[in-house]
C-alpha cells in the first residue's frame, strides 16, 4: 500500500492527469488540470481511487512533461492530489508551475509535512492517520468527508487547529450521501461556520 517517492524531484509517480471542472470545495465550478500522484498509506476503506495507493504501479513522469500538458490545455489552475501527494517532494513541481503563471492547489490529508509553493491548500484529514497540526494551520480550506455521525465531532476537533480565515466544509461520502446529507444539512444550520461541499462532478458525470 505504501510506496514513497524516489529521491529525484524531477520525476513523480503519476496515476492519471486530466483537464476538467473542480467539483468540490471552495474552487468548485472552476476549470482545473488534475495531477493525481501515486502513493498513499492512509487506507480509507471508502477510497474511490485505491489504485493510487501503490506508487510503484504508476510511471515516473518528468515535471517538465506535466507542465507541458497543463500549458497545452491552457489551464490556469492545477490541482495536485492522490493518493497522498505530500508523500513526495513537491517543491520543483510547484515552482515550475508557478513560474509558468499557473495556480497550484493541493488536496492532502495533512498526514505528511507540506512541501512546495501553493496558491491554495485544501486539507481533507482522515481518521485513519491523523493530520499534522502544522499542516492544518496552513489550510485555506478544511474539508471533512462525513461517513457517519461520529465524523461531526471529529470535524470540530480538526477545526480548532486551522487559522481564522480557513473555509470549513462538510462533504458527504458519495456512497452514503442519501443517508448522510440530511444530517449535514441539519448540522450546518445549527453550526453556520460550516458549509456543504458536494461532489458536483459526479452529479455532472465528468471526471
Amino acid at each position: 500500500m505504501l510506496a514513497a517517492s524516489n529521491n529525484n524531484p524531477q520525476f513523480l509517480p503519476l496515476m492519471e492527469h486530466f483537464y476538467t471542472i473542480q467539483g468540490e470545495g471552495y474552487h468548485s465550478g472552476r476549470a482545473a488540470y488534475f495531477l493525481r500522484l501515486g502513493g498513499c498509506d492512509i487506507g480509507c476503506v471508502w477510497c474511490d481511487v485505491k489504485d493510487s495507493w501503490d506508487a510503484a504501479k504508476h510511471p515516473q513522469i518528468a515535471v517538465e512533461q506535466m507542465k507541458q500538458w497543463v500549458e497545452q490545455a491552457k489551464a490556469k489552475m492545477v490541482v495536485i492530489t492522490g493518493g497522498e501527494p505530500c508523500m513526495h517532494n513537491l517543491e520543483l513541481l510547484t515552482q515550475t508551475l508557478k513560474q509558468a503563471g499557473i495556480e497550484t492547489n493541493i488536496e492532502t490529508s495533512g498526514a505528511y509535512p507540506l512541501t512546495g509553493f501553493w496558491t491554495w491548500v485544501c486539507v481533507s484529514p482522515k481518521k485513519f492517520k491523523s493530520p499534522l497540526p502544522e499542516v492544518l494551520a496552513k489550510a485555506g480550506e478544511l474539508k471533512i468527508v462525513v461517513f457517519n455521525k461520529s465524523d461531526f465531532a471529529w470535524a470540530e476537533q480538526q477545526a480548532v487547529h486551522v487559522n481564522s480565515t480557513c473555509k470549513l466544509y462538510l462533504q458527504p461520502e458519495w456512497d452514503q450521501k442519501n443517508k448522510i446529507l440530511p444530517l449535514i444539512i441539519d448540522y450546518v444550520k445549527e453550526h453556520p461556520q460550516w458549509m456543504i461541499s458536494l461532489q458536483t462532478h459526479k452529479y455532472l458525470n465528468i471526471p
